[in-house]
């Protein structure tokens, strides 16, 4: 076993930043409003098998289609960047349709665990010990659900300000650590080629 408490820390800020809970929290609050319950044990374990299997299956796939990780965690670099712009400009790149009902599709995918999540986890695959990962993700996934259970609360809190900081500040987080994902992983790309 190679836990590595500052390893667990740097891919829990990684996975909070991507996931990023708390700036969904309007989503959240809006599909509450409209269906009136949303079921947080559910969504939040659905969510954690989601990441789980992918962690340990997204590698065999990749091998299928006959992409290494390296490739995939530059790839990866990308969409965090990306993401990372969005949550320090506050601009959307990307728009999901909104979903229809708060069941385990809209919110534990792609909400929580969607492409961003995923491709970010194959990406720290290839930085960090798979053990360390899955312990970042049972963090994230407990912070979802008391996010998700007390959304309202969590809302009224932090205030809109509140919130905004919060996604700026993992927003530059995150683009620090998408440039240092792909300037590990393109080194790889260039030995081996």
């Amino acid at each position: 076993m190679n836990f590595d408490f500052k390893e667990i820390i740097t891919v829990s800020m990684v996975l909070f930043a991507v996931i990023d809970i708390v700036g969904s929290i309007p989503i959240i609050i809006s599909l509450r409003n409209k269906v009136g319950h949303i079921q947080s044990e559910k969504a939040s374990i659905v969510s954690a098998c989601i990441m789980i299997a992918f962690l340990f299956i997204g590698e065999e796939i990749l091998k299928l289609i006959g992409i290494d990780v390296n490739s995939f965690a530059v790839a990866g670099s990308f969409v965090l960047l990306f993401l990372a712009l969005e949550m320090i400009l506050g601009i959307t790149l990307y728009k999901d349709e909104e979903p229809e009902s708060a069941s385990i599709v809209p919110i534990a995918f792609p909400l929580i665990a969607g492409a961003g999540t995923i491709t970010t986890l194959l990406s720290l695959r290839a930085e960090y010990y798979v053990e360390n990962i899955i312990v970042a993700i049972i963090i994230n996934i407990i912070f979802v659900y008391l996010v998700l259970k007390f959304s309202k609360r969590v809302e009224k809190l932090l205030g809109k300000n509140g919130l905004s900081v919060i996604r700026k500040v993992f927003g530059v987080i995150l683009l620090a650590i998408a440039v240092k994902l792909f300037a590990a992983n393109i080194n790889q790309l260039f030995i081996r080629g």
